[in-house]
């Protein structure tokens, strides 16, 4: 499956410049493509709107905390 990106990559405030972020963009089928941020040319990561939802409520609930 392709994710067609619909809007710009963005990457986070919080990434300051150290150079190890990721950029993540919308896509047409609602969900979000990921690239590195170092590789604009690279390849991407395509997620569906479900996956990124379940992903977000894991960080919000600190699932991925160590």
């Amino acid at each position: 499956m392709t994710y067609e990106v619909v809007g710009p990559y963005r990457k986070s405030s919080y990434s300051q410049q150290q150079g190890n972020c990721v950029e993540v963009a919308p896509t047409a089928s609602n969900g979000r493509s990921v690239r590195d941020s170092k590789n604009l040319g690279g390849p991407c990561l395509g997620v569906t709107g479900g996956a990124w939802h379940a992903f977000i409520l894991g960080v919000q609930r600190g699932e991925f905390d160590r």
